[in-house]
């Protein structure tokens, strides 16, 4: 089963719409029609290990430090992997794994990733 066509996510505050723009056996990707925000999702089942891995990227221009008269392409990701044995772990636990991971993350309005960001350990 696949993700739909197409992904909606906010950067900014503002939902983009991802159409589909790479599909294979393990992996898919959505990408904005400016090519600015893109979502993908891969899976790869190992031996011993199942990782699953979906990752935001956001590109954007930007001014350059060293030379104030010229832009700058940038771009920033971010990742989410689960990483679980083949046994051991069902869906529901897997699931909650990312779903509690998530909800530290965004509690207190965000202050966890606030001092992700700062660079706090």
């Amino acid at each position: 089963m696949a993700f739909a066509d197409p992904q909606s996510i906010k950067t900014g505050g503002t939902a983009a719409n991802l159409p589909r723009t790479s599909s294979g056996v393990a992996s898919g990707a959505f990408t904005s029609a400016d090519g600015a925000v893109g979502l993908s999702i891969a899976h790869n089942v190992g031996n011993t290990r199942n990782r699953r891995t979906v990752r935001k990227t956001v590109s954007k221009v930007a001014a350059d430090p060293l030379n104030s008269s010229r832009n700058i392409p940038v771009s920033a990701s971010a990742y989410i992997v689960l990483d679980v044995p083949k046994v051991g772990f069902s869906a529901t636990e897997q699931i909650d794994l990312l779903a509690s991971l998530a909800e530290y993350l965004q509690a207190s309005t965000n202050a966890a990733i606030t001092k992700l960001v700062g660079g706090e350990s």
